[in-house]
């Protein structure tokens, strides 16, 4: 019983490191390369926690290859544009001008419930109202609206907005971030004197964060229930 207790915990932390090797992509934008590569460690990985009597490396070298093979053609798609379209592949544009492409719609296998279902996810309920459509090589659907359909702009009114930065974060469920503060020439000191103006203390602060034009944003932790003894 130990032994798999063991090899289970080994090996969910050594999936959790391929994974992470093979970079910050969420699943939907996985190639096909990527996705082969995931299923093939996921199998490997239930090797070893079902065959106890062979080494526990013969299981995990096999991912480390599969995620160094993984690393080294991602590295040659970066230099080889015939490799990158050959692993993973290029985008289909399913409408042009307005028209429906359907000679690409056959050659992908996508028909057009497929078309209205992503379309709909992107909030366009109407087809009329889309210049074009094109299907990503993560299977994404991407779309440009007509431009009498696109939501109004600044630059559209000949505005000129002034310059909006995100906020940074100051504290992180009671943890202050001291690249942040010192990023905008402010200390730890202050912080604290901020907190003390609001009753707080740092080790109450959830969520802390300023914007670009000075005003701090201050999240409380949630107070612990209490519980009373019945006598």
């Amino acid at each position: 019983m130990g032994t798999v207790f063991f090899r289970t915990l080994f090996i969910y932390f050594t999936v959790l490191l391929v994974m992470r090797l093979m970079g910050k992509r969420e699943v939907g934008q996985l190639s096909t390369f990527d996705l082969v590569v995931a299923i093939m460690i996921a199998e490997i990985a239930v090797f070893p926690m079902q065959e106890l009597q062979k080494p526990l490396y013969m299981g995990v070298i096999p991912m480390f290859i599969l995620v160094g093979a993984e690393i080294f053609i991602s590295y040659l798609c970066l230099h080889c544009k015939f490799l990158r379209r050959f692993v993973d592949g290029y985008p289909s544009v399913l409408i042009a001008e307005g028209k429906i492409m359907e000679k690409e719609m056959r050659k992908q296998r996508y028909n057009i419930n497929d078309l209205m279902g992503q379309l709909r996810q992107k909030n366009v309920f109407n087809i009329l109202d889309v210049e074009y459509a094109i299907l990503e090589t993560s299977g994404e659907l991407s779309v440009m609206l007509k431009n009498t359909k696109r939501s109004v702009t600044p630059e559209d009114l000949n505005l000129n907005p002034a310059y909006e930065n995100i906020p940074a974060p100051l504290v992180l469920d009671g943890e202050v971030l001291p690249e942040n503060l010192e990023y905008l020439g402010l200390s730890r000191i202050w912080l604290e004197d901020e907190l003390k103006r609001y009753g707080l203390e740092l080790k109450n602060v959830l969520y802390a964060s300023m914007d670009c034009q000075g005003k701090l944003y201050i999240s409380e932790k949630l107070a612990p229930v209490k519980t009373k003894n019945k006598n």
